[in-house]
């Protein structure tokens, strides 16, 4: 047996958690991954940090006046830009094979846009890309012949469990979902709901606002519109259980009535390490999952009227065009308004729901389409966050 190739990566967020776990996995297998390119926003300490223990050729962050500190902090080898040309030119860098693109929201979309044209394969943790994007992503996919490779838990375990069979024989695609915090809560408490109580995930670790998102559900309704693009199902063949012990990552459903389903523990690096090294599995050393102690499993219908995000996120996927885009950019302001003590948890879905009646919905013929309808989305959100600031 000859030694494997070393596979060139480039990661679009690397200080946030997919980012470092990813990272984690590279430091893990050296002789397999080596990190051409990193690009980050804010948190220049760490990302100093990364690049002086991975060495890459090219960094990026936020803005100049973060680039301007973070310069002395780098290995004199390494190049550094800053800003969405920063982030593109780390996602299209020459060297890199594979880019894994974990920027969280619509920043993500244009980089990783780019690096698709470019020919690259992608680990994709931002799921923006396809939400607001996705038959204008998945048409370049197939023109530049590279694997979009999903990195959501739930994204990866409807990739494996497909492989079982013949996409003509699927019934369903099955998303499971934790149901968040406030899954036994009752609705009419929903109004005092604080940012902090927000913020404990009862099984993942994650960044602010992907936990905030799987707080209203909005999480997996974002999910349920990227599986749509990614697997090609149309959404009444997509379906979403609340399995809060987050051990069942998702399911398909066969023709012949067979469920498979795949199971393990809540660990992001077990979907990220498969996407990097697909086709092949990595011995990741992590606990077993052990199906005694995690039981008993349990699985329950979402509701619907409690957590309305989901039901938001079916309707835009049946709008088509642009809804997505713009229900992805009131949710992004949402989200931050809902963050700084700007507006009710309650009132979340309400934003949503009146910047998505409220905003013209397109057809989607180029990217242009999807960036205009982001910036008149935002713009129109903030609008109706004023009037519910008032009110």
């Amino acid at each position: 047996m000859g030694s494997k190739k070393v596979k060139k990566i480039a990661v679009l967020g690397s200080t946030g958690s997919i980012g470092r776990n990813t990272l984690d996995i590279v430091s893990r297998f050296p002789e397999r991954f080596e990190v051409v390119a990193l690009a980050a926003g804010e948190n220049i300490i760490l990302l100093a940090e990364q690049a002086q223990k991975f060495r890459p050729r090219l960094v990026s962050c936020k803005n100049e006046a973060l680039a301007r500190k973070l310069a002395p902090l780098l290995p004199a080898e390494t190049k550094l830009l800053h800003g969405k040309e920063g982030a593109i030119a780390c996602a299209t860098h020459p060297e890199a094979e594979i880019v894994v693109s974990a920027l969280v929201g619509a920043i993500g979309l244009l980089p990783t846009y780019e690096a698709i044209k470019a020919g690259k394969d992608i680990a994709l943790a931002n799921k923006e890309t396809l939400v607001m994007a996705g038959p204008l992503v998945m048409a370049e996919v197939a023109r530049q012949g590279v694997k979009l490779l999903p990195v959501d838990s739930e994204h990866s375990a409807i990739f494996q469990a497909l492989q079982a069979g013949r996409k003509e024989d699927v019934s369903y695609l099955i998303l499971t979902a934790s149901g968040g915090p406030f899954r036994t809560r009752p609705r009419e408490e929903f109004s005092s709901i604080t940012p902090e109580e927000a913020l404990k995930h009862p099984n993942w670790r994650m960044g602010a606002k992907i936990t905030i998102d799987s707080a209203t559900l909005m999480n997996k309704g974002l999910e349920v519109i990227e599986a749509h693009f990614l697997f090609g199902f149309p959404p009444e063949k997509i379906e979403v259980k609340i399995h809060p012990q987050s051990i069942v990552h998702s399911l398909v459903e066969f023709v012949d009535g067979s469920l498979i389903a795949h199971l393990g523990i809540p660990d992001m690096r077990i979907p990220i390490a498969y996407a990097l090294s697909f086709p092949e599995r990595l011995p990741l050393g992590l606990p077993r999952l052990n199906l005694v102690a995690a039981s008993p499993l349990t699985f329950e219908e979402p509701d619907l009227e409690k957590f309305p995000c989901l039901a938001l996120a079916y309707r835009a996927l049946e709008l088509g065009g642009t809804a997505p885009a713009i229900l992805n950019a009131a949710n992004e302001v949402a989200v931050e308004a809902f963050l700084a003590g700007r507006l009710r948890f309650d009132l979340i879905p309400v934003l949503l729901e009146r910047t998505l009646k409220e905003c013209e919905i397109k057809p989607l013929r180029k990217l242009e389409d999807v960036l205009d309808a982001d910036i008149f989305a935002r713009i129109k959100a903030q609008e109706i966050l004023y009037e519910l600031e008032k009110s």
